[in-house]
């Protein structure tokens, strides 16, 4: 969310942001908000002026009083009678006119920075660049679901009849792997200075509604029926939602945390969720990273968060290349943000496997996370990156690392999580 000073004080800005965005539907907000900002402002001057003659009355009585003028104390008191009365209709209406501006300021989206390359959607995003050569072997690669059951190591239709589509068993070597790769990501951030946390898996609304828009909730948000409380979505929610409402020092910037969860998500209308396999799915893990820090540090932070994932992929022996997004590809709430993406040797390309968002202030103003330097008060930038999700990570370890035979050569730095097992093998190369 933006400062509503913007919007008093530069508007052509504000707007001049949602056009770099693509969201000329949106032009009509700006005006609106300052219309009822206008109307917010006025109602908030005659509550204070009430509130100010109020106390000078009560002031008044308090020395006619003392002069032992009991009729004028009498009249100043039933003067005072009415003045709380007003307050109340004026409250009332203000606080009225405050949801009405948050509402809309939620929709308003964030000012981009200046570095974001402007794009329609994302078929204009652009390529930062590429780390790690991409290879295509000249045997056939397996696709994950197919080498997954030649492993033993995953059971869709068993999961398909206790849970429906979107859901998996992994079992095995594979799950192994899998919890291997955590287990190394976790250990690097560790590494990097990083606290770990494991979050609650539940969040309230409130929380929510900071880190989401309310079309996200609804179209992505497992709500638990009958209480304030929804499945997460990813473990940033939870641990920036942590310092809701928190004023911290200075002096303990930046807070950096890495966490650990699983995932939920409904994903609707998201193509492939009937597939089998383990691509799209409503239910995974994932490792991400958090920065809240002083504005200064923030694309500081932005490009050493980007790093940290690169470098675990390229421990995984994964090409990757770097999507940056463009303007109309950020949601409302990014000042600036790219994609990590896995080269697949199968398809011959690279697809999405994390996200690192730079939010700067708005995801502080809406959470109301505040800093203070021992002489003013300034809202946080926050920050949040993507250090491994499987099972995207999962498959772009399967199928870099696939042996002509299909198995799995184990890379280096996840043989000590397996027990030094170098390679996972195919039931009929057991035989």
């Amino acid at each position: 969310m933006i400062d509503i000073k913007l919007i008093r004080e530069n508007p052509e800005i504000v707007k001049e942001n949602i056009k770099k965005k693509f969201q000329n539907e949106k032009l009509p907000l700006v005006d609106e908000v300052k219309k009822l900002d206008s109307e917010w402002r006025t109602l908030k001057y005659k509550e204070d002026s009430l509130r100010s003659e109020r106390n000078r009355i009560s002031e008044s009585v308090n020395q006619a009083k003392k002069q032992k003028e009991d009729k004028k104390a009498k009249g100043l008191i039933k003067k005072a009678r009415s003045i709380p009365e007003e307050i109340a209709k004026i409250e009332e209406k203000r606080k009225k006119l405050e949801a009405e501006i948050m509402e809309i300021m939620y929709k308003i989206p964030n000012i981009i920075h200046k570095s974001v390359p402007i794009g329609r959607d994302a078929s204009q995003n652009k390529v930062v660049k590429k780390i790690g050569k991409p290879k295509v072997p000249k045997y056939e690669i397996f696709n994950h679901a197919e080498l997954a059951e030649k492993l033993n190591g995953a059971d869709f239709d068993s999961a398909r009849e206790i849970s429906g589509n979107g859901f998996y068993f992994l079992k095995g070597d594979l799950a192994l792997l899998a919890s291997a790769m955590f287990s190394f990501s976790r250990d690097y951030m560790i590494k990097q200075g990083f606290e770990y946390f494991e979050p609650p898996l539940m969040i309230r609304e409130k929380i929510l509604k900071g880190v989401y828009s309310s079309q996200d909730i609804e179209q992505m948000s497992y709500k638990i029926e009958g209480e304030d409380l929804y499945l997460i979505a990813t473990s940033e929610h939870p641990m920036i939602g942590m310092f809701f409402d928190k004023t911290l020092r200075e002096k303990d910037l930046p807070i950096k945390i890495t966490g650990f969860s699983p995932c939920f998500r409904k994903e609707v209308g998201s193509h492939g969720i009937e597939e089998k396999g383990f691509y799209r799915v409503h239910q995974f893990n994932k490792q991400e990273m958090i920065v809240i820090c002083n504005p200064k540090d923030s694309y500081h932070w932005y490009d050493k968060m980007l790093k940290f994932t690169v470098e675990v992929f390229r421990a995984l022996n994964i090409p990757v290349r770097v999507f940056e997004s463009c303007s109309g590809d950020l949601s409302d709430l990014k000042a600036k943000g790219c994609d990590v993406e896995a080269w697949s040797p199968r398809q011959k390309k690279y697809y999405e496997v994390g996200s690192l968002t730079n939010m700067e202030e708005a995801q502080a103003r809406r959470l109301s996370i505040r800093v203070d330097d021992g002489k003013n008060r300034y809202f946080a930038h926050t920050l949040n990156n993507t250090v491994l999700a499987s099972p995207r990570a999962l498959i772009a370890l399967m199928e870099n690392n696939q042996l002509k035979d299909g198995s799995i050569k184990i890379p280096a730095v996840l043989q000590k999580y397996m027990g030094g097992k170098k390679k996972i093998v195919t039931e009929k190369a057991k035989k």
